[in-house]
């Protein structure tokens, strides 16, 4: 053999061995961002995207709109904004929210228990009812600021007679004897509803965990007049963790979510799971007046920052 043989092999092994290595990241990098089903996943565990009804104090939910994801082609939809997110910031968290992306619309607890209408993030501990530890700030910040909630919802207020249609800033009825006045409507501010109510507006900027920068994000006064009652329908989302601040609560008025019965309390704040089957009703005479709660989307206390992040950017509110 020559003796100028090997050290020109040594440049050439390198090179190879060079584009090998750059192959093989490449192959990695597509595998990674491609919308690959997971083979075996199903239910609960895999999470989903799916198009069902809304929640309660709403015809669908108070303020939820068409979502980013819902109607054919949803998880495609959902699939390639969740990447365009990755491209700009990183895929680094985004385990859960990938498998949901990729998911299909048979998910849940249980028939008919556990079926969010648009997202389903996998492996998040559920309970038709959360322990307010969870969000321990947001519910002792919202029940400090009930006094001026509830004056603010004085100054708004009206007869709920429909004879007439409601004042300026109330939604249409989305149910009979079922009415709301929203701060937020799917991620959106309502400049001139808060300019009407600066207390309910100042508790709501302090919040830690209010969902307030994608569609999945509310907040406003439900009022539910003598008789009414929302039928069974689950959250758009199990990514979030419902508030329900009592203002006024005649007797007779209960909320049943995923069969476990509750009752509202003045001044007190309760904390739902809505993407669990749930009903309200108020069973009360007409002279015990409306029950009134203030609702407040907030995170469930198991979404990580970065997940937070990619939802904002995935379900970003419409312009």
């Amino acid at each position: 053999m020559p003796p100028w043989s090997l050290p020109l092999a040594c440049p050439a092994l390198t090179v190879i061995l060079g584009a090998l290595t750059s192959l093989f990241l490449w192959y990695c990098y597509r595998l990674g961002s491609q919308d690959t089903p997971i083979p075996g996943a199903g239910g609960a565990s895999r999470g989903g995207i799916g198009v069902g009804r809304g929640s309660e104090a709403g015809g669908q939910d108070p303020g939820v709109t068409r979502g980013p994801g819902e109607g054919p082609g949803a998880e495609g939809l959902v699939s390639r904004r969740l990447r365009a997110y990755a491209q700009r910031y990183s895929w680094a968290g985004m385990g859960r929210v990938r498998r949901a992306a990729q998911g299909s619309s048979s998910f849940g607890g249980g028939p008919g228990i556990q079926r969010p209408a648009l997202l389903f993030l996998p492996d998040l501990p559920s309970a038709p009812f959360v322990p307010r530890d969870a969000q321990r700030h947001d519910v002792e910040l919202l029940e400090s600021s009930f006094p001026a909630i509830l004056r603010d919802f004085g100054t708004v207020s009206w007869d709920f007679s429909g004879t007439s249609s409601p004042p300026r800033g109330w939604s249409p009825p989305l149910a009979p004897g079922c009415h709301q006045f929203l701060l937020y409507r799917a991620g959106r501010c309502q400049p001139n509803n808060c300019r009407r109510c600066p207390g309910a507006y100042r508790a709501l900027r302090g919040l830690r965990s209010f969902v307030s920068a994608n569609s999945f994000g509310n907040a406003g006064f439900s009022v539910l007049l003598p008789g009414a009652r929302l039928e069974g329908r689950c959250g758009p989302t199990n990514a979030r963790v419902r508030c329900h601040l009592g203002l006024k609560i005649p007797p007779g008025c209960e909320l049943v979510v995923g069969g476990e019965p509750q009752c509202w309390s003045e001044g007190h704040c309760l904390l739902v799971d809505d993407s669990f089957l749930h009903t309200a009703a108020h069973n009360g005479s007409a002279e015990d007046g409306p029950r009134v709660v203030f609702i407040v989307d907030l995170w469930h206390p198991n979404v990580a920052g970065a997940e937070r992040q990619a939802l904002d950017f995935v379900f970003a509110p419409d312009p």
